[in-house]
This record gives C-alpha cells, sequence and structure tokens, in this order.
C-alpha cells in the first residue's frame, strides 16, 4: 500500500431534480425526482456511510437562474433547481439515520440574518454531535438578490466584504459568546449556566448591529466546518482567511496544482498554516468492468443529457445589465458577469487553446465538465494523480441518484482504501473537523478564535 494519506469524499447533491448533469433524471434509473421524499435521502445517506464518505454536501439556491424577472420557462422545464428544498431541514433526520456521516449545507449570507444563522447551526451541530459543515456563499443569482429586498446583487467584491462581517458576526456568537465552563447543569447547586461565562457580542457593522449573547452553549464543534467554493481573486482572498475547505473545477493537474499553491500561498501570508485548508476537486464517475464498457456507458450518458439545461445554469448567455440574450458566437472573453467567475475560467481552461464562445457553453459544460471514465483500477490512477497535484479530498458529482454512488461505493472503494486513496476505517466516531484536520474545534490560526475571551 503507498505511504499517502487517504482522500477525503464528500457526495455533492440538491434537494432538486436537476442539480448537475441536466437531463439526467429522465433516465430510467433516476430517482432524483422524488428528491421531497424523506426515505430517498436517507436511503442515501446510508449507502454513503456504508461506503466510507466523509460528506453528504448539499448545493442550495434561492433564486433563480437567468436574468432577474426574465422567463423561467426553460428553468421549470429542466427541472432546474426548481423546485427544491431547504436542506438545513433534512440534516436532522439523516443524522438520526446514520452515526458518522458528516453533513455540509450551503447557505448565503442574504437569505438568513447571522443571530438566527448561528443559532440553527449550533442546534445542529448539537444534534448530530457535531457532524455539521457550512458552504459560505454570497449568492451568484440577481433573482435571489429580489427574493431579499434588493434590485440586483451588489458587486462581485462588494459580496465579499459583506460575508466577511457575517463569517465574523456568527464566529462571535460561536467563538466567543460562551466559555467553556460557562453551562454546569448543576442539579445540586440549581445553577444552569455560570453567567460570567456568558457574554454579549455587541457587535455594530456596516450591515449589523447584534448584541448577542448566542442563545446555544458551545457545540462539540463551535463553529462548524467552514466550506467555500469561490476562486475569483476577491474569493480566494475570503478563503484564504476564513475556509478550511475549498471546493475547485479544474481542468488539468497541472493548473490544479498551481491555483492550490498559490491559494496556499496566501493562507499562509494571513497568518494561518498551509495546511489549514484542504481542497475538494469536483469530479464525475463513469464505472465499468472494462474500459470499454466505462466508455460505452458515457457514451449513453451523453445521449440524455440536456444542452438547454446546461445552458440556463451557466448563467452566462445574457447581458447583465439588460438582460437580453447574447450573441451564440461572442468569444467567452467578452462576457461580462458579476457571478459564476470561477466558472467561466474553467470553461475557458477546458476549451484548450482556442477561443471558446457562448454557443460552446451547453457543450463544453455538459460533456467536459470533470469526467473520469475507466474501471476502478483506472479510476484510482486518475485519483492519484490529482492527489500529487496537491487536492484533499473528493467531492462526487452524480449522474443519477442513488446508482452514481451505489456504483462507486460497491466498486471503486474497495480498491481505493486497498490502494491507500481512502479512509480504512470509515466508521471511527467523531466530529466532522475530526474527520478531516485530527481535531473538534478550528486550530489557534484560524482568525475566528481571536473571539475566544474577547467578550466581557
Amino acid at each position: 500500500m503507498p505511504d499517502r494519506p487517504p482522500l477525503r469524499y464528500a457526495a455533492f447533491v440538491m434537494d432538486t431534480v436537476s442539480h448537475i448533469q441536466h437531463g439526467l433524471w429522465r433516465h430510467p434509473d433516476a430517482q432524483q425526482h422524488r428528491f421531497d421524499e424523506l426515505d430517498l435521502w436517507v436511503d442515501l445517506a446510508r449507502t454513503l456511510e456504508r461506503g466510507g464518505f466523509d460528506a453528504m454536501f448539499f448545493a442550495d439556491v434561492v433564486g433563480l437562474y437567468g436574468p432577474a424577472g426574465g422567463d423561467y420557462t426553460l428553468n421549470a422545464r429542466e427541472g432546474l433547481q426548481i423546485p427544491n428544498g431547504d436542506p438545513s431541514v433534512l440534516i436532522s433526520a439523516l443524522a438520526a439515520a446514520t452515526e458518522h456521516l458528516g453533513f455540509a449545507f450551503t447557505s448565503s449570507v442574504l437569505q438568513a440574518h447571522p443571530f438566527e444563522f448561528a443559532r440553527r447551526v449550533s442546534t445542529l451541530d448539537h444534534l448530530t454531535k457535531g457532524r455539521v459543515g457550512w458552504n459560505v456563499v454570497t449568492s451568484a443569482l440577481d433573482g435571489a438578490a429580489r427574493n431579499f429586498g434588493s434590485d440586483r446583487l451588489e458587486e462581485h467584491d462588494e459580496r465579499y466584504v459583506w460575508a466577511q462581517e457575517y463569517v465574523d458576526v456568527v464566529t462571535k456568537l460561536w467563538e466567543g459568546s460562551w466559555d467553556d465552563d460557562a453551562w454546569r447543569a448543576d442539579k445540586a447547586a440549581g445553577v444552569v449556566s455560570d453567567a460570567r461565562g456568558i457574554h454579549r457580542i455587541d457587535h455594530v457593522g456596516q450591515r449589523y448591529s447584534v448584541a448577542g449573547p448566542h442563545l446555544s452553549r458551545p457545540s462539540p464543534q463551535r463553529t462548524p466546518v467552514l466550506f467555500q467554493a469561490g476562486s475569483s481573486v476577491a474569493g480566494r482572498t475570503f478563503a484564504a482567511r476564513n475556509a478550511e475547505a475549498q471546493f475547485i473545477l479544474s481542468s488539468t493537474p497541472e493548473k490544479t496544482a498551481e491555483l492550490i499553491a498559490s491559494t496556499r500561498d496566501q493562507v499562509e501570508a494571513v497568518g494561518r498554516a498551509r495546511d489549514d485548508i484542504r481542497f475538494f476537486l469536483g469530479l464525475a464517475f463513469v464505472i465499468g468492468s472494462t474500459e470499454e464498457e466505462a466508455q460505452r456507458k458515457s457514451a449513453e450518458i451523453d445521449e440524455w443529457l440536456s444542452p438547454d439545461g446546461f445552458l440556463v445554469h451557466s448563467n452566462l448567455g445574457f447581458d447583465p445589465d439588460t438582460g437580453a440574450q447574447l450573441d451564440p458566437d461572442t468569444p467567452l472573453s467578452q462576457v461580462r458577469t458579476q457571478t459564476n467567475q470561477s466558472h467561466l475560467q474553467w470553461l475557458k481552461e477546458a476549451a484548450g487553446d482556442r477561443e471558446p464562445t457562448i454557443r460552446d457553453l451547453a457543450a463544453l459544460s455538459a460533456r467536459i465538465r470533470s469526467r473520469v471514465v475507466g474501471t476502478p483500477e483506472q479510476i484510482a490512477d486518475q485519483l492519484e494523480t490529482w492527489q500529487d497535484a496537491g487536492v484533499d479530498g473528493i467531492n462526487v458529482i452524480n449522474w443519477t441518484i442513488p446508482g452514481s454512488f451505489e456504483e462507486l461505493v460497491d466498486h471503486v472503494m474497495p480498491v481505493l482504501r486497498e490502494r491507500g486513496l481512502a479512509e480504512p476505517h470509515p466508521e471511527t466516531p467523531g466530529t466532522l473537523r475530526s474527520r478531516i484536520f485530527g481535531h473538534d474545534q478550528l486550530p489557534a490560526t484560524h482568525p475566528a478564535r481571536q473571539w475566544r475571551g474577547a467578550f466581557s
């Protein structure tokens, strides 16, 4: 067995019909149209736990793709993240049905006040015994902004300024509002909590005024594992300060290695350790007992893909000011966007040496999107290559639910364990952070730890 650390694995899902691989919901084996049935998710969570996955990662949006106020006929027809459900509501039920699996969910800074959100997350972290993560997003949809009282999204970089204040508020509540020994539950003395160890945070900022104290006592992790996905300049700066795990898409191992090394440099520059952040690469697998079978299955998948769904999901085929559809032959280098900048960069890289156009968006997304095709042994070979590029974990993109995950668990994970690419003892109990990092709470090097003992 090679002397290499195991990769970590998250199942990339969404409480909706068509998440990433648009059109595949029509496949005879696909069950994602049952997204609002609890049994579907409980069964999947148990399969993932049996297979040694570390987490289910729930994506989410709170608006429609396309221009704000625009037509959403295609969105509805394709089931393109409408209808969808609130992933945080699912977590309690899934945690009750599992013992070790972690649960990360997406929540935008625009959709919940930080005081309410902090209490909800602490509650979930208590109920799951520390198995919760939060994917911090700023939202990339003008329609989402309009759902929460704004005419449109703020400028891209300004949204990260907003996100930083939001993270400061919630981490003040999680890290600084309660001392470790404030919770007593002392029946003999008649003391539930010691008020001397419970502190108001009295935050006053550009957007929020929050007095506190936090209404939840410290949960097993205090702060959930902090995930982030943006790879723009502002997004990476935010990640360097805050993120413990970053989700990435990249076209080649070489470009991935450059991205990871550069981000680790930024992490180190803000006073954190280089390995305080982990990188999860999004990959979709097509598995066969032979290479020929895998290639045949990959070709069959192409027959189910919906180019229309991918084009709408790109959120790039319209003018951000007027909402008008752009000429299909517009080069991507001329596309202006305040959203999905990392996705746009990935598409440019995936096109190779030629200049891709809007007309290429659907084909590039549908046919090239991080697809790994082969036998279990060939897949393990490719994962070794990605790990050598600096990748710490895989965010598994499914074609169908539950089939894509069942195939991976039954046929690939045993090979990965043999090769040292998966945790040999995944049933070990513990928090989500302990699975990824080996400790339960934020390290002393994380900026949010400054709030410990900061309030009196």
